[in-house]
């Protein structure tokens, strides 16, 4: 089987290292490989076709690929129109899924309707059950029609015909304009998507710390449904998991609690839906009381003024709270804001539950209970001992198993057929048989109501989402320029005439281990990578100390030159404040004057109107040469 593999504005080389080994073997079995980067890291070098993208524009570079695959035909018309919506009317006057109940008395209104391309007429489509009246073959994709209605004609048209003038409107000539990837590229990459189907493709942060990623992750969706690849062999799979019980406890809270949560009034349909809080609405609440003001937060090692955006404000937003405790391994940033700071143990000092990973059928198998290699130092807890402590001491002990952390596990376990007692006897690890089904979504639901579909309104693939537009948001996905960017702020530009990305260091993990010797060996200094000729024009060598400015401020750091960036970007490197006194190397502040840290110049707004995500990926900046007196010593 040949597979194309698509990895977009990631670096599993860095993130996932499985993912990475996956993917170069699949490239020496004969797979494609196109990747998706700004820079030209990891398995870029191995790439069929590597788009180096500007960022914070991959949602036109998807919607361009979109746009050559419909308008040469190279999409599983089948798959479209069966498992996406894309045969569903929409009105041009209101901008709604049109229903049956409007085309006829007797229709029911939960009922949508499509056209019958080769009757010349409207059929219904029975979300509950998952059919239309007739074989999905016949469904018009294109065109416009006057459909007649209780209250006179209606003009309407086909999701996917909107979705294709939405992508006609990113030509490749357009799309390279904004993007910066050549049209002739966005053409090649597109025949090969579809030339070297089943199609997988893999994202992580790259895409997901911008000011605009619903849309852009709306759109690379909408892209891989055209190959029809999802839950096939060789494409995105569902795999099975060990059963287990859940042990979140959502059930416990009220549905007038969850209305509470902070973020849910002004995002619906954001993270605070399913209880997450972004930091900038955290931040926010504790700062300004919007919605309320938040008095307190129990932070187990989250480095929060260190891994978000706009750290100054972080650190006063902690600062704000009237209890505040840290459970960590070190004295980090984000702990020296707290009242409280409890030491944990590390992941070889405690137990740990593992059911399954997700990333194939041989790792969702495997069960494994981490043992302990040394006892704990001093008085560290395990962070499930800790929580399991203060729930009984708050007198939660009943939904705590009581503060026994063992009956929790057998509890979680009872479903997979394993015991505790065997996971100990086996450190390595049990796996538990599985069986990968694939296209799932075709399958019956079980109570005769037709196929599984998805969990959707419509139960398909939404190309064109309602909820969407109903929460005054666009239906279709659609490209947005960067909120501070050259073009989207030109009045700065002057002033930052270059485009700032960050990325992963690979020696790292995250904000920590720039204490460990053996890793701060590899990189004594945190990074600025810049083309050559960037440099050159700023007069600026390898190696030399430069200031990083943003309009949220400055940092210092050593200029790393790669001939692979296009000379108007920059990358950054986040998460430094450790000193590491085995190699005699310096920490710097958090903030202020010698600060490294990249997030203490990276705002949390403008951040996505729908999931709140902060553009962490894509600013504007500039580069200074430091003189000697003014670089560290």
């Amino acid at each position: 089987m040949r597979v194309a593999s698509c990895v977009g504005a990631t670096t599993p080389s860095v993130a996932r290292l499985c993912h990475a080994t996956s993917t170069a073997a699949s490239v020496a079995r004969g797979a494609r490989l196109v990747v998706v980067d700004p820079r030209r890291a990891g398995l870029a070098g191995k790439a069929d076709h590597w788009l180096r993208v500007r960022p914070g524009t991959d949602t036109a570079l998807a919607l361009s690929l979109t746009h050559v695959m419909i308008t040469n035909g190279w999409f599983d018309s089948d798959f479209v129109r069966r498992w996406t919506n894309a045969p569903l009317l929409v009105r041009t006057d209101t901008a709604r899924l049109l229903r049956a109940s409007e085309v006829s008395p007797d229709g029911d209104p939960a009922h949508y309707v499509a056209w019958d391309e080769t009757g010349a007429c409207t059929v219904a489509y029975d979300p509950a059950h998952g059919r239309h009246a007739i074989d999905e073959a016949r469904l018009a994709l294109f065109g416009t029609r006057e459909v007649a209605t209780s209250n006179g004609p209606v003009t309407c048209r086909p999701a996917f015909d909107l979705v294709a003038e939405q992508c006609r409107r990113m030509a490749p000539a357009v799309a390279s304009e904004i993007t910066g990837v050549p049209a002739a590229d966005i053409e090649a990459t597109a025949r090969t998507l579809w030339e070297s189907r089943p199609v997988a493709y893999y994202t992580w942060s790259g895409l997901e710390q911008h000011g605009n990623t619903t849309q852009t992750m709306r759109a690379i969706n909408q892209l891989y449904a055209l190959a029809g690849s999802f839950d096939a062999p060789g494409g995105n799979v569902a795999f099975p998991s060990v059963p287990a019980n859940s042990i979140d406890g959502a059930e416990l809270l009220a549905p007038e609690q969850l209305a509470k949560t902070i973020g849910v009034t002004h995002r619906p349909l954001g993270p605070a839906r399913f209880e997450f809080v972004t930091g900038e609405d955290f931040y926010t609440a504790a700062l300004e009381g919007h919605p309320y003001r938040a008095r307190g937060l129990v932070n187990f090692g989250a480095n929060l003024v260190m891994a978000h955006g706009s750290s100054e404000r972080g650190r006063d937003a902690l600062a704000a709270l009237d209890f505040c405790v840290h459970a960590d391994l070190f004295m980090s940033p984000t702990a020296e804001q707290a009242d409280i700071v409890l030491p944990v143990t590390n992941a070889f000092e405690a137990e740990g539950l593992k059911i399954g990973f997700e990333i194939n059928e041989a790792a969702q198998s495997l069960v494994q209970l981490r043992r302990p290699l040394v006892p704990p130092r001093g008085e560290a807890r395990s962070d499930m001992q800790i929580i399991f402590a203060l729930a009984t001491r708050l007198g939660l002990g009943e939904h705590f198993w009581d503060g026994d952390i063992d009956a929790a596990l057998r509890y979680q376990l009872a479903p997979s057929g394993l015991t505790l007692d065997q996971l100990r006897a086996e450190p390595a690890g049990i796996r538990v048989p599985l069986r990968t089904r694939h296209r799932k979504y075709a399958e019956s639901d079980g109570n005769g109501d037709g196929p599984r579909g998805f969990r959707t309104p419509s139960r398909k693939i939404e190309l064109y989402s309602e909820v969407l537009r109903d929460h005054g948001y666009p239906p279709l996905a659609e490209f947005a320029e960067p909120g501070v960017s050259p073009r989207s702020r030109p009045e700065l530009a002057e002033r930052f005439p270059l485009i700032l990305t960050c990325a992963k260091s690979l020696w790292f993990c995250e904000s920590q281990h720039r204490n460990v010797a053996s890793l701060r060996r590899r990189v004594p200094d945190p990074q600025v990578e810049m083309h050559p000729d960037t440099a050159r024009a700023r007069g600026i060598a390898a190696g030399d100390w430069v200031r990083l400015d943003t309009p949220h401020g400055s940092i210092r750091a050593r200029a790393k030159l790669t001939v692979s960036l296009d000379p108007q970007v920059v990358c950054g490197q986040h998460g430094w404040w450790q000193a590491c006194a085995e190699l005699d190397q310096p920490g710097y502040p958090p903030f202020g004057p010698g600060s490294a840290n990249l997030n203490a110049v990276l705002s949390q707004q403008p951040s996505d109107p729908i999931s709140g995500s902060s553009p962490l990926r894509a600013l504007i900046c500039d580069v200074v040469l430091l003189t000697p007196a003014k670089a560290p010593s």
